[in-house]
């Protein structure tokens, strides 16, 4: 679908007046070599190079392109600089107000446009996973015979959201997530840049941290929400941002929480003991307060599975591999659904049984192995399979359990001065009194004697 009148009319205005424009479309990149992040898209040669006449030549045209990624990192902006960039015919559609009608009318002008002018259609779509499989098969021929060079985005996974004939006619490119520093670069050069703000206002530290973490590597949020503490700030006649005005624009407190201070330590500590404590109540309260203060979530899942161990053990064998799945989800979703499995295995280990015996356990033997409390091997236990072991006495005297009735076989396994320490003092709490009842019944049968 073209232009109409009332759209060229509102671009034409927005070009002779900027200012009257959002600070984030003002601060669109002009070039690819303006654009924040996805360097990994944008190397010499690359299919959005070629898209906008880069290297182009040759028989091998560009190729249509699926560009997926999360919101505010910039699909839109790629599309609207190649857009600028391009000698191209360029139209773009959303799948939100957009059908089959308008996709054909964009196909019929590019059949037009190639054959009366010579001159290439770039079809920038939208919101593809909004268009039903029937709207999606209208564009296979277009792309198969190059009519148009799609350029289409989406948030959803593609291989779930666009039918496979369009994905195999189409590169897929995943953007990123915006890292801190691209936002942070982003917006210091809106506070800068004549076409953003213009040096008319300063950006204090703790107020550009804040401002990081409500954007949650979202360029445009972050944009937003600085245009909006902007003209607060110049509105009271304020030479720079004060925190408390970011806060009362966008209505959120900043966390008191330093990533890489007191607090990162102090919170986390406080999460775990919370777990230890059982308090699940609590426990919640400290992972809201690192997940809204910007904190990896790898970070607290690694504490989750530390706790798993350390303070329920053998009292709920199920713990830990929860924890280790809660982990390996987090690192595949990422914020903001990663705060839900955090919750459900927060819950989860805070409200189980718990116990520390693993935990003493291991202390306790790695403590008399410091001491030098090791002694040699028993020599029934030694490898025997090597020629002349047997010479040695290796092996000589094994009881193999697997050959009793009952499993378990009376004889010495650790080393002299050892034979009678006791490292594992289960608890009767959840499981683990069941591991209690094992481990009196082995020791006796062992031969052990009580210490």
């Amino acid at each position: 679908m073209e232009p109409d009148l009332f759209t060229a009319a509102a671009e034409e205005r927005q070009e002779k007046d900027p200012a009257g424009s959002p600070l984030a479309v003002r601060m669109r990149p002009r070039t690819l070599d303006e654009v924040v992040g996805q360097q990994h898209l944008l190397k010499p040669g690359s299919p959005l190079r070629r898209l906008v006449g880069e290297g182009a030549g040759g028989p091998a045209g560009p190729s249509s392109v699926i560009l997926w990624g999360p919101p505010g990192t910039g699909k839109t902006t790629l599309a609207y600089v190649v857009s600028k960039a391009t000698n191209k015919r360029f139209v773009e559609l959303s799948a939100i107000t957009a059908g089959v009608k308008e996709v054909r009318a964009v196909i019929d002008g590019a059949r037009r446009a190639t054959g009366g002018f010579g001159k290439e259609t770039v079809l920038f779509l939208d919101e593809i996973h909004r268009f039903s499989k029937a709207q999606q098969d209208s564009l296979l021929p277009a792309v198969e015979n190059r009519w148009v060079t799609l350029i289409a985005a989406t948030t959803e996974n593609p291989y779930f959201s666009v039918i496979s004939p369009l994905l195999s006619r189409s590169l897929l490119l995943t953007l990123e997530p915006l890292t801190d520093d691209d936002v942070r670069g982003l917006l210091r050069r809106a506070l800068a840049d004549e076409r953003g703000l213009g040096a008319a206002v300063a950006l204090p530290e703790d107020t550009e941290d804040h401002l990081l973490r409500i954007a949650g590597g979202d360029a445009r949020r972050a944009l937003t929400a600085l245009e909006a503490a902007a003209g607060a700030a110049l509105d009271k006649g304020e030479p720079e941002i004060a925190l408390g005005t970011l806060e009362e624009t966008v209505d959120r407190a900043a966390v008191k929480y330093d990533r890489d201070g007191d607090q990162h330590y102090d919170v986390a500590s406080a999460l775990i003991k919370s777990i230890r404590g059982s308090d699940v109540d609590a426990a919640l309260h400290y992972l809201a307060r690192m997940i809204e203060a910007g904190e990896d979530p790898r970070f607290i899942a690694r504490r989750l599975m530390i706790s798993a161990s350390e303070d329920i053990g053998l009292a709920d064998p199920n713990a830990l591999p929860l924890a280790v799945a809660a982990a390996q989800a987090v690192a595949m979703i990422g914020f903001p659904e990663a705060a839900l499995t955090l919750s459900h295995t927060t819950i989860a280990l805070a409200l189980a049984p718990k116990s520390n015996a693993a935990t003493t356990a291991i202390g306790a033997a790695l403590d008399d192995v410091r001491k030098g409390l090791a002694g040699p091997v028993p020599p029934h236990l030694r490898d025997g399979h090597y020629k002349g072991a047997a010479k040695l006495g290796h092996a000589q005297g094994y009881v193999y359990p697997h050959d009793l009735p009952e499993g378990i076989a009376t004889q010495q396994y650790a080393p002299d001065a050892l034979q009678d320490r006791e490292y594992y003092t289960p608890t009767r709490h959840g499981a683990e009194a069941r591991y209690a009842d094992a481990v009196e019944w082995t020791r006796k049968h062992l031969g052990r004697k009580r210490s």
